[in-house]
């Protein structure tokens, strides 16, 4: 079923944001409706990931950013995640000294778990079901990664946005990052991924768009990306 985009879930307009004087969100536009995983493309130093902290209220911004029909602009970041958007961050933070364990504990929002169970994230990734009882601290970055997103998922969120999940890690653990987020639209959970990997990107989305100098310049289906051979070119390609 197609997303319902007349009411999305997540809608952003003329966003700008800046670092001290240097502006950089540039009047970004986007949406993501319910069950839907939507991809934002580009490359380094684009503004991708500044488009994600801009929405968790981590940089200065002015705009719109709209959740559930309520305006999130001004908010503070815990509000926001409250408010049910869950925030993997591209150097994954995970609390270095505590299990695997009490990492996920840490990711619930209330003293019981939602939708998602302990059982759940263990099944999804097995690894971490193996390392249990260890230090976040000592994992491999493919683990640290897994551990990330699963315990963000434990707070239940309806719409996660994930930077850069797959940077650094082996092919095995992308096709595993890439079914963990398949998994998710399938339990209703929506994704704004951004991500520099095309082909991934691509096969895990409904919708992508392409970011270059601080505001969009495409919006489409992966199908219609893949057809657009000058905009890969010229935004996407080295």
């Amino acid at each position: 079923m197609p997303p319902d985009l007349a009411t999305p879930l997540l809608e952003v307009a003329n966003l700008q944001a800046y670092y001290g004087k240097s502006h950089v969100l540039h009047g970004v536009d986007l949406m993501v409706g319910a069950g839907e995983i939507v991809c934002l493309l580009g490359r380094n130093g684009v503004g991708r990931s500044t488009t994600a902290k801009a929405i968790m209220g981590l940089v200065d911004c002015t705009g719109r950013v709209c959740f559930k029909g309520k305006e999130l602009m001004g908010r503070k970041t815990h509000e926001i995640a409250h408010a049910g958007i869950g925030y993997v961050p591209e150097d994954r933070q995970v609390f270095a000294s505590l299990t695997v364990h009490e990492n996920l504990l840490l990711g619930l929002k209330g003293r019981h778990p939602g939708r998602w169970k302990f059982e759940d994230m263990y099944q999804l990734f097995p690894r971490l079901a193996e390392r249990r009882d260890t230090q976040a601290g000592v994992l491999s970055g493919g683990e640290q990664q897994m551990l990330t997103l699963a315990r963000t998922i434990m707070g239940d969120p309806d719409l996660v946005i994930v930077d850069e999940p797959t940077e650094g890690l082996a092919p095995k653990i992308v096709e595993l990052v890439a079914g963990f987020l398949r998994t998710l639209r399938e339990r209703g959970v929506s994704v704004l991924l951004v991500e520099q990997k095309l082909t991934i990107a691509l096969e895990v989305s409904q919708r992508a768009y392409v970011m270059g100098h601080g505001h969009m310049v495409f919006e489409g289906s992966p199908q219609s990306l893949r057809e657009n051979r000058l905009i890969r070119q010229e935004w996407l390609e080295v």
